[in-house]
């Protein structure tokens, strides 16, 4: 586990636990729109970027719509992993959005090859999807709340990273 898994896992109870591992790997709120963590085909795969040996960059159409698969249909996907706020609307296909992170502003990765993901701000960030059936749009939002307080938990658990990124949202930079 990460070293935010352990922290995480320490303050889960067995019933907690239970009820994460219940939970669907994709959700549809309402029907036609689907939720996922990563990708369509996986919790860990970026929707919307691709990392490459030279770090990280936004995704082509070419390579969202690969992504996709087979499930091509108009409906709005919202989705969620790297962090970045971003919606991108794939020409006769989905309208992809991802909220961004309400406290989680950068990270750094060093799967499938060392990246950082960062939104440049430390606000909360966060999307309303609305969908009538027929389409879908969002909002994309961003909002101050008291970063220096979650910094100061951050701190008190050991991980200069992340007081770092909820300061500024950036990644440090270790090289």
């Amino acid at each position: 586990m990460s070293l935010s898994d352990q922290l995480a896992a320490a303050e889960l109870t067995s019933a907690d636990m239970d009820w994460l591992r219940s939970l669907p790997p994709r959700l549809e709120p309402t029907q036609g729109v689907v939720a996922v963590h990563g990708s369509p085909r996986g919790d860990l795969e970026y929707f919307l970027e691709t990392v490459t040996p030279t770090g990280a960059r936004q995704a082509t159409a070419a390579e969202i719509t690969e992504r996709l698969g087979p499930d091509r249909t108009a409906a709005p996907r919202l989705r969620w992993h790297s962090h970045i706020q971003r919606m991108v609307q794939i020409q006769q296909g989905p309208l992809i959005v991802n909220p961004g992170s309400v406290g989680w502003p950068a990270c750094a990765d060093d799967l499938p090859y060392p990246h950082v993901m960062e939104s440049g701000t430390p606000h909360a960030r966060y999307a309303v999807a609305t969908w009538d059936g027929q389409s879908g749009r969002a909002d994309l939002k961003a909002l101050t709340y008291d970063w220096e307080q979650a910094a100061r938990i951050a701190e008190s658990n050991g991980r200069p990273d992340v007081v770092y990124s909820l300061r500024t949202g950036l990644a440090p930079r270790t090289d």
